[in-house]
């Protein structure tokens, strides 16, 4: 898994603003077509945004029971000037091999993995996906929101968070963290101890009134589906609280600590498949 995940990431963290460097953007976008492709038949999403035309990129994999799929989503841009590889191409890399483990072997649900476009412009993407799976009145199971999956540091003072919360958490960056909506919040239960027994710690927080309260806990493609009914969550190593490199050239791989993020993918597949 560590060998597909950094493989991923060569091909994903570069700059991919979808402005600037268009180009870079596109053969991204081509690389996690193809890399899907290989697992099933992939559809695009079609939005509109700043008179451009813009793709979601989806994937459905079988489930093993006929009931209301599991999305999982990751988004695929960067903002200008920053390869983004922790922001969010460990999101992507995981997405892809999550693609890779449950076509070889389905969980219990059916599976809908979706590469975002536009999270760094404002949630665009997401926003229009979830919008139409409740116009169509689509149930989902659960949607998961993977965020910046591979910075960890373990040194005392390294992991802030927004005002109040430090006096319930650890000063130290060393795990993953789950945040979700009330209507998640047994899930939040049950696979923060499946992502703990895989060995990586985990941390996670209820948000009541679709994180208002907090808006650092909208920051990814999570909240328009909070915003539309669906209960949702994100993972994330909690970027700017943690990451130094956040938004900044310096995001590259190197800085990644690669055994983590494995870790976490690995406590991703056993929790998707507890489910």
């Amino acid at each position: 898994m560590k060998e597909n995940l950094r493989s991923h990431l060569v091909e994903i963290a570069r700059q991919r603003d979808p402005y600037i460097a268009s180009f870079r953007h596109f053969c991204v976008s081509k690389y996690i077509c193809d890399s899907l492709k290989k697992w099933g038949k992939v559809e695009i999403h079609s939005f509109k945004a700043r008179g451009k035309t813009h793709e979601n990129i989806v994937l459905n994999l079988p489930g093993l029971a006929a009931e209301p799929p599991i999305l999982i989503g990751a988004h695929y841009d960067a903002v200008p000037g920053s390869p983004g590889a922790d922001d969010n191409a460990t999101g992507v890399a995981a997405l892809l091999e999550l693609a890779r483990i449950f076509a070889e072997k389905p969980a219990r649900y059916p599976l809908r993995l979706v590469a975002f476009d536009l999270e760094e412009n404002g949630l665009l993407g997401s926003t229009a996906y979830a919008q139409e799976l409740k116009e169509k009145r689509e149930s989902l199971r659960l949607m998961i929101a993977l965020e910046m999956l591979g910075y960890c540091d373990p040194t005392p003072g390294s992991q802030l968070y927004p005002s109040g919360l430090k006096h319930f958490y650890s000063d130290r960056g060393d795990f993953i963290a789950l945040v979700g909506n009330f209507a998640t919040i047994f899930d939040l239960i049950h696979l923060s101890g499946q992502i703990q027994k895989s060995g990586i710690p985990c941390q996670w927080l209820p948000v009541p009134f679709g994180g208002e309260i907090v808006p650092d806990t909208r920051r990814s493609d999570h909240a328009p589906f909070w915003d539309n009914g669906y209960p949702a969550l994100m993972v994330t190593d909690t970027a700017n609280m943690r990451n130094p490199h956040y938004h900044k050239p310096s995001d590259t791989i190197e800085t990644l600590d690669l055994d983590f993020f494995t870790g976490v993918c690995k406590g991703l597949v056993a929790s998707i498949r507890s489910l």
